[in-house]
């Protein structure tokens, strides 16, 4: 069975992009995935600097990461858009995660050969677009198969409802259709 470990590069408290990895989630389980959804703001790991490393090691909570990221063949990410890129929170946690954290491990052990479906939600008018370009391009930098398949929602504060499902019928099947993608991919292998 394919497993998948959804998650967000936003830790804010009724977040779209944690919404939108929901949603996604839930294309992958009805095509037959494994799927964990986790929030990155359950795993608070302090900024990436390589002396505190070789002082400390890898932080506890960026190895419980690291650990979920090898236990699943897939990834689903929803990136709020900063600036025109993705998430300094993002960023944090795959850097920590790239950091080996046993003896003789291959670098980059927790994305090497995984696949992955990247989306976003912003309020304005592009959905955080720009900011897919540089997630998709670090993700294949660090050995992560990126589907082509990917979705950008934009007027975010009035795309999903009360319930956390989108309030455009044909836009919710569009994303829970990334997750059923990245599932069917994952179960041909």
């Amino acid at each position: 069975m394919a497993k998948i470990l959804a998650f967000s590069g936003s830790s804010r408290e009724d977040s779209y992009n944690q919404k939108l990895v929901n949603v996604a989630a839930k294309g992958a389980q009805e095509a037959g995935a494994e799927v964990t959804v986790i929030n990155l703001g359950d795993y608070p790991m302090p900024l990436f600097n390589q002396d505190d490393e070789a002082e400390k090691g890898v932080d506890a909570q960026a190895k419980a990461f690291k650990d979920l990221l090898l236990q699943h063949d897939g990834l689903l990410i929803a990136s709020p858009e900063y600036n025109s890129a993705f998430s300094p929170l993002l960023k944090n946690a795959i850097d920590w995660a790239s950091r080996s954290t046993e003896e003789n491990e291959p670098p980059l052990s927790a994305y090497k050969g995984k696949y992955a479906v990247i989306m976003s939600a912003s309020p304005g008018g592009l959905g955080g677009m720009r900011g897919l370009v540089f997630l998709r391009m670090l993700l294949g930098n660090i050995g992560v198969v990126v589907l082509p398949q990917q979705q950008a929602v934009a007027a975010a504060f009035k795309a999903f409802n009360d319930e956390g499902g989108m309030v455009d019928p044909e836009q919710e099947s569009k994303v829970k259709e990334l997750g059923a993608v990245l599932a069917k991919e994952l179960m041909s292998k």
